[in-house]
């Protein structure tokens, strides 16, 4: 064998099926559309980094690839895994790769870049910039109010709720009534005012020039729609390469489709048994009707060895996911053999369920294992409320993921907004936000300098010659010094946000009783913004692809080092530890009672369980925990409600688990009984004890 050829070696034979797809007598060719079903722990990145690297060795032009990930984390490191294959292989003075394959990134952050390039083309300012939901929502707010629906006899949708529907209504390019009938049923009598607010709405962010995350996919669906444009676009790229195709929604179906019609030189990867994101108008049918889109229909490669779990795992999740309604046939199996079956725990309560976890925890830490190397995952954020209790009092340290996002804290999203505002002056959430820092501005101050910038053609030219607001005094001035000359740009990026941090400074401990914290998640922000070229770059990445907190970013520590990993599972998808719990495996947990109302919902909640056992390498416990006390959510006052073991894991699948009670636990119908046989007189015990 050749040594450009020895690095496929490593790949099993399914792997290296789909990686030699479309490369015939070592060159590259425009191959007919391929689908890779990827099984949970399968090597699918390994296996996808090496198409696109084999794909370069076979003489295709990496600046001529597009490939599409769900996060810019995810796009990097498959750059950085394509740029250390070809290194091996590919000859000394070869393009280096870090300048040559551009195109990686997410659909969002992708779609941002193509309609700065063809922004002439398609009716759109080029210095756009992009809201993030929390502004969009206020936008949306803003709107809301300037129509009237604010003021209402009867109860109008919030902000949040009328951004959820135009968002799912785009994405799942469906007409609003399905949305709100299948949906929002609640909101269904206001469906002509949201038309007139969807429609202000859309004004109004035109008038702004900015654009939200979802008319990122959709500009560029509608540019894709033109032919013209859509052969233009689509011609840029021969090979087209979507990551996680199950998580796509039907748009971004639809720009695939128009970017490449016939489908050859498409690549899908994905795993329909992991399609857990219906929440965001994600469908599993774009993965299960993909290769009967094309004729001949796509060719279909099954990964299906896993290299991350046990044996009596995998057997205990295929089994779980055998009992879907439809999917692609696979059965996941591995060498790794082992004797520990997963754990299926029963416990009295919530409290009792806690403590198992901490106990077993600890355990695995005195046996070897890191905290880091353990996660305990549940359904929703709240699931994990009695845990954290718990495992505060012992002194354990955990990170959460699921919760608030960093760039969701108040003072890191108005150095932001002063950003934006300089970015684009006609930005009016933005501005509104980053005028009311001053002292004395309030909302109506805030509307009428934003009323005044909105006729010019130069906004920040024309804000020193504003008046200053009566109740502003010298802050007024100092705050328009640091936007003029940050927008003339005298320093280099990035020290727009360092002066736009040492004017907020002062405001940040009026404002905060905890100005110390606060002020070094902005040196932090400053140090995140350093590793981006521009403003403009900063804004929208940060914007498109945010940290789920601060330790997702380097150089900033934690208070303990090492830390228990506590998650939902769709923010687990992806992720694998040597031990995994799953919390309240229970009917109304999983699956939740919220998405148990349709069969597509009752599925999708299967699959979520699948992800949580295949998140799992070595041991796996799934807590089911008897009864849940809840607090004034019966007619008859708090009390407990008794749970019964979820739905997914019948009777038929009990000989996959290790079944257990911890502690011994006795059946609460014969506890019951065998209380009502004691007779105890209390009353004279109490009475003798003061005698």
């Amino acid at each position: 064998m050749s040594a450009a050829a020895a690095y496929l070696e490593t790949l099993n034979t399914e792997q290296r099926q789909a990686v030699e797809h479309g490369v015939v007598d070592a060159k590259a060719t425009i191959a007919p559309p391929l689908l890779i079903i990827a099984g949970a722990g399968s090597g699918k990145t390994n296996t996808l980094a090496h198409r696109v690297a084999h794909l370069i060795v076979g003489g295709a032009d990496p600046r001529r690839i597009l490939l599409m990930t769900f996060s810019r984390r995810a796009a990097a490191e498959m750059a950085r895994r394509v740029e250390r294959i070809c290194n091996r292989v590919l000859p000394a003075h070869a393009q280096p790769l870090t300048d040559a394959l551009t195109w990686a990134g997410t659909f969002h952050g992708i779609g941002a870049r193509l309609l700065r390039d063809y922004a002439q083309e398609i009716g759109l300012d080029p210095a756009f910039t992009i809201h993030d939901r929390e502004d969009s929502a206020d936008l949306m707010n803003l709107v809301r109010h300037e129509l009237g629906f604010s003021r209402t006899e009867t109860r109008f949708p919030t902000k949040g709720t009328c951004l959820s529907i135009y968002s799912r209504a785009i994405n799942a390019e469906a007409p609003l009534e399905d949305v709100l009938g299948r949906y929002f049923p609640w909101c269904a009598s206001w469906a002509e005012e949201l038309r007139d607010l969807f429609a202000g709405y859309v004004a109004a962010k035109q008038a702004q020039n900015v654009l939200d995350y979802d008319d990122l996919l959709l500009y560029w669906a509608r540019a894709a729609a033109h032919p013209v444009l859509a052969e233009d676009i689509g011609g840029r790229f021969d090979h087209v390469m979507v990551d996680e195709y199950q998580d796509t929604n039907r748009l971004q179906a639809s720009i695939l489709m128009a970017l490449k019609p016939t489908g050859d030189g498409l690549t899908v990867v994905g795993d329909d048994a992991q399609a857990i994101y219906s929440f965001r108008a994600a469908t599993v049918r774009n993965i299960l009707e993909f290769p009967r889109r094309f004729t001949p229909p796509a060719r279909i490669i099954t990964l299906d060895r896993n290299y991350r779990s046990t044996e009596p795992i995998l057997a205990a999740a295929n089994g779980v996911i055998d009992l879907a309604s439809e999917r692609f046939t696979k059965n996941l199996w591995t060498e790794r053999r082992s004797a520990e079956k997963p754990r299926l725990v029963t416990v009295r309560d919530e409290a009792d369920q806690a403590r198992y976890i901490a106990e077993a925890v600890l355990a695995n830490r005195e046996g070897g294992a890191r905290l880091k190397q353990q996660a305990v995952l549940f359904r929703a954020t709240h699931h994990s409320r009695p845990l954290e209790i718990e495992l505060a009092r012992r002194n354990i340290p955990f990170v959460k993921f699921g919760g608030l996002k960093f760039l969701d804290a108040a003072h890191v999203k108005d150095i932001l907004a002063i950003l934006r505002f300089v970015q684009n002056p006609r930005d009016r959430v933005a501005g509104f936000r980053a005028m009311q820092l001053l002292p004395g501005v309030g909302p109506g101050t805030a509307q009428r300098v934003l009323d005044a910038l909105a006729s010019a053609d130069q906004p920040l030219t024309l804000l020193p010659t504003l008046p200053t607001p009566p109740r502003a005094g010298d802050d007024w001035a100092s705050f328009v010094a640091m936007l003029t000359t940050i927008g003339r740009g005298d320093a280099a990026w990035p020290a727009d946000i360092e002066r736009a941090r040492r004017w907020y400074e002062p405001h940040l401990e009026r404002l905060h009783e905890d100005a110390t914290m606060r002020a070094a998640d902005l040196l932090q922000l400053e140090q995140i913004a350093a590793g981006y070229p521009s403003r403009e770059r900063f804004l929208t990445e940060l914007t498109l692809d945010p940290p789920d907190a601060t330790s997702d970013e380097p150089g900033v520590p934690h208070l303990d080092e090492d830390y228990l990993i506590l998650s939902t599972i769709h923010s687990a998808k992806g992720q694998e530890w040597s031990s995994v719990f799953v919390l309240n495996t229970v009917d109304g947990c999983i699956p939740i009672d919220l998405a148990a109302g349709t069969k597509e919902e009752v599925e999708e909640e299967r699959r979520l369980l699948y992800v949580a056992m295949t998140r799992a390498k070595d041991s796996l416990h799934l807590v089911v925990p008897q009864r849940f006390f809840t607090y004034g959510q019966n007619p008859q006052g708090d009390r407990h409600v008794y749970a019964s073991r979820t739905r997914f894991i019948p009777s038929s699948l009990l000989a996959r688990f290790e079944v257990s009670a911890w502690p011994a636990v006795r059946d609460e119908g014969a506890a019951r009984s065998e209380a009502r046989n004691v007779r105890i007189d209390i009353g004279a015990q109490m009475r003798g004890m003061w005698r």
